[in-house]
């Protein structure tokens, strides 16, 4: 086995295509809904800090345990503290917060409602490979953290 998840497909990838495709859809032929301009400001901007506080704390949690920071690295314990206490994956749920922070300041309904198909696309190329990995590797320990924590939160 190798000492990496087989990702189908590599998470910023995942989310990423949709936003970008959303992003087209509304350059070329519009969005049927206008998104509140100050409100959606507003809340991408409170998803923004939310994702750069949450990811930056996850991420120094990562590197202070000396385990992978990029998607497809090897881990080398299972996190339990901090937001891996609330969420089985928070780098991802962090993402998830950045897409549509993104499509609101764009603005984009069409990158909004495309998120969905990033989020598919994220646990089917990402989060299911990676907890096989896991599961491999850590055996009962990761299944315990597993039933403790929930996927998203």
């Amino acid at each position: 086995m190798a000492d990496a998840p087989a990702y189908r497909i590599w998470p910023p990838v995942a989310l990423g295509v949709p936003l970008l495709a959303g992003f087209a859809i509304t350059g070329l032929w519009g969005d049927p809904v206008a998104l509140p301009p100050t409100t959606s400001r507003y809340i991408a901007v409170v998803l923004i800090v939310a994702f750069a506080l949450w990811n930056g704390w996850a991420l120094w949690l990562m590197a202070r345990h000396e385990t992978a920071l990029l998607p497809g690295g090897a881990t080398s314990t299972i996190l339990d503290r901090g937001p891996f206490r609330v969420s089985r994956n928070p780098l991802y749920l962090g993402l998830i917060a950045l897409d549509v922070a993104l499509a609101l300041l764009w603005p984009s309904f069409w990158a909004l409602v495309l998120t969905p198909l990033g989020i598919a696309a994220l646990w089917w190329g990402a989060v299911a490979p990676e907890e096989r990995y896991l599961h491999d590797k850590f055996g009962d320990e990761y299944d315990a953290y597993r039933a403790r924590v929930r996927r998203w939160l």
